[in-house]
């Protein structure tokens, strides 16, 4: 999770509507390299204010490279990365105030309540105190887990982890949520309920979502712009629906990826209940990148 939100700053933010005329994900030669691999290579792209922003491509082609570096996790080697025209490198504090994140390692915490865990996120947010109480409540109610507050998470299914996870992210009103594979490891019911949720957050919120997944068919379903990246480079930016076209009449999001990544598409397995299993769900997805 990105450092903690000052107090003082949050009702700016959390009032501070999107800018359609700034990109709010904007790259120029970004670039990552670990002594002689270079995991992400002089990426130049945008996303705009208010979109669904898919980054497609196969494991070890860079996209957790690029997201950790988004985030301000991971600093650049050159190039430039700006969140809402705010310099993740310059002016890290900013971008940390306009983000949410929701990485495919758990970040809920089994042992507590789902009250509990959004109260904690609230706090290390920086939600005035006289304001947590009706933000949690309304958060609860928005990802339609308001009947499992006061549960313990570990009775959680893995698409109500997901929603809690999200729902933590969301706090603070961020310009821009990163979700990095949303729905692995989730059953199709679970999928499409987490699915339904994300597409609210862009309705109701005008929140730019930026994700990596491995499903075509949610991508295909969700987003307004796929990117596919290989080999630190992106290979080809587009509406699914321009880019089927061009391979022909026939052709599925799948097609693509394999045109443009030259690798099968590798999706985790899918499963869904107990705590112990979408962790070891999780974990193994991250494994494999």
């Amino acid at each position: 999770m990105p450092s903690p939100i000052p107090a003082e700053s949050n009702r700016e933010i959390a009032a501070e509507p999107g800018n359609p005329q700034v990109p709010a994900v904007q790259t120029i030669d970004l670039t990552r390299k670990y002594e002689d691999l270079v995991a992400v290579d002089h990426l130049s792209f945008s996303t705009a204010a208010g979109a669904i922003f898919g980054l497609l491509g196969p494991n070890g082609a860079g996209k957790s490279t690029l997201i950790k570096m988004l985030t301000t996790l991971l600093p650049p080697t050159s190039g430039v990365a700006l969140i809402a025209g705010f310099d993740v490198v310059k002016q890290p504090r900013q971008v940390r105030r306009r983000i949410g994140y929701v990485s495919q390692m758990l970040s809920a915490d089994g042992d507590l309540t789902g009250y509990e865990n959004l109260l904690i996120s609230a706090k290390l947010y920086g939600i005035p105190r006289q304001e947590r109480a009706a933000r949690i409540a309304q958060a609860f109610d928005f990802m339609e887990l308001s009947h499992a507050a006061n549960k313990s998470v570990r009775q959680y299914s893995g698409g109500m982890i997901r929603r809690l996870e999200i729902a933590q992210s969301m706090l603070h009103r961020p310009v821009v949520l990163f979700l990095d594979e949303p729905t692995v490891g989730l059953d199709p019911v679970a999928k499409r309920a987490v699915w339904q949720r994300i597409l609210a957050l862009r309705g109701e919120f005008d929140t730019t979502i930026f994700m990596t997944t491995h499903d075509m068919a949610e991508a295909d379903e969700l987003c307004d712009t796929v990117a596919f990246m290989h080999s630190g480079k992106i290979l080809a930016q587009d509406t699914p629906a321009r880019l089927k076209a061009h391979l022909g009449s026939d052709a599925t999001l799948g097609d693509v990826f394999i045109h443009y990544a030259g690798a099968s598409i590798s999706e985790p397995g899918s499963e869904e209940g107990e705590w112990k299993n979408v962790s070891r769900t999780r974990r193994s997805a991250r494994r494999l990148g």
